[in-house]
């Protein structure tokens, strides 16, 4: 039975934890400080239903209770043709995205490049001047993008590693170190050394990257993220729901992995991705930065990574995988099992939002990924 956190149990220390975790992921606004992502309530994009039978079989309901999921739904040519969702998780309330929340992102950097406010060949210090002495000095926004900024940064999302827990005290999303003040996002990412990678030679998934990601696009447009997400995608393509975006002490979005949406905006994005980045006759997303999106990358420096055991022929590219596979899907992926899975040949669409209690389970992942497959294999 899924708690309802009346008595207060779920809370900034644990709550992404299980058995919390099942309410928290779609309860964060009443635990961390959040800026509102405006849906345009005269554009709303309606879905239509063609329910699939082949979809409803034991074996896939079985498989997303067996990888915790708390809502699924795949879509075939724009139309939903399967639809799910867990006893605790009605889909009314926007859920966590975790790391999807870069690939929304990276797709937002697109808008702002094609409206001449970012130059992704420029240096980071070009929009973010106190970058000087830290890690982002020298490195081009293309290097924060492509996650090849040589950080001296470890991705730790269990145990005890201090820079990782003061970096999420940072966002607001876990108490302070004993003694310490929580900080703010700014301070910590300018705090970041270089390591001993040069930028540009290695893929190595780190999430600060995103979050600089989100300051140097507030300070190439001279907005908030939570209102560039609102006026360029969330309103032009007709999102149903308002999502909201988490925030440090100083109101700093967390694009990393704060974003929270409901489902069924999750697959219209996800759609609009499968769709050259436009809905209806509406260019969202520039389409010349989807075909990038889609097909540039360094492969080398993506073999030089330490995720292409998941991907052995991926590439990343804008804040989304490349899956290599033969019929181009790309996908976004966050920790306790959020996906966009996108397949442009088959045009099937896939959104999973889940309450793993593990942040990264690769058997899973990988068990996922092979069912993705055969449902766009069986739908095209």
């Amino acid at each position: 039975m899924a708690m309802n956190n009346a008595d207060g149990a779920a809370d900034l220390s644990n709550w992404r934890q299980a058995p919390y975790n099942q309410w928290a992921f779609h309860h964060v606004r009443e635990l961390i400080p959040t800026a509102r992502v405006h849906n345009d309530p005269s554009n709303v994009h309606p879905l239509v239903s063609r329910a699939d039978s082949r979809l409803g079989c034991d074996d896939l309901n079985q498989t997303l209770v067996q990888t915790w999921t708390d809502g699924f739904m795949a879509m075939h040519r724009g139309a939903i043709v399967y639809e799910w969702y867990a006893p605790h998780y009605s889909g009314a309330e926007p859920h966590i995205l975790f790391s999807v929340s870069k690939s929304l992102t990276g797709a937002l950097a697109g808008v702002l490049v094609e409206a001449g406010w970012l130059d992704v060949d420029q240096r980071v210090a070009a929009y973010m001047p106190d970058v000087s002495g830290c890690a982002y000095a020298d490195c081009t926004v293309r290097h924060v993008l492509d996650m090849q900024v040589g950080l001296d940064f470890a991705e730790v999302y269990s145990g005890d590693n201090e820079q990782f827990n003061r970096y999420r005290a940072a966002t607001g999303w876990n108490p302070p170190l004993a003694g310490e003040q929580a900080g703010d996002l700014r301070t910590f990412l300018t705090s970041i050394r270089h390591g001993s990678t040069p930028d540009g030679t290695v893929f190595q998934y780190l999430s600060p990257n995103t979050d600089m990601l989100g300051l140097i696009l507030e300070s190439a447009s001279g907005q908030r993220l939570s209102d560039l997400l609102s006026a360029h995608i969330w309103g032009p393509m007709g999102a149903e729901s308002d999502a909201y975006v988490t925030v440090d002490a100083k109101g700093a979005a967390r694009a990393a992995g704060g974003i929270c949406v409901r489902l069924r905006d999750l697959a219209r994005f996800g759609q609009v991705m499968s769709d050259g980045g436009k809905i209806n006759d509406q260019q969202v997303i520039p389409a010349n930065w989807i075909e990038d999106t889609l097909h540039r990358g360094s492969f080398e420096a993506w073999q030089r990574g330490s995720l292409s055991q998941l991907l052995p022929k991926g590439r990343y590219r804008n804040q989304w995988y490349q899956t290599g596979n033969t019929s181009g899907a790309f996908c976004a992926i966050g920790i306790h099992g959020q996906w966009i899975y996108v397949d442009p040949t088959a045009e099937v669409v896939i959104v999973k939002l889940s309450s793993q209690p593990d942040p990264v389970d690769d058997n899973i992942d990988l068990t996922l990924l092979r069912l993705y497959d055969r449902i766009a294999n069986m739908l095209k």
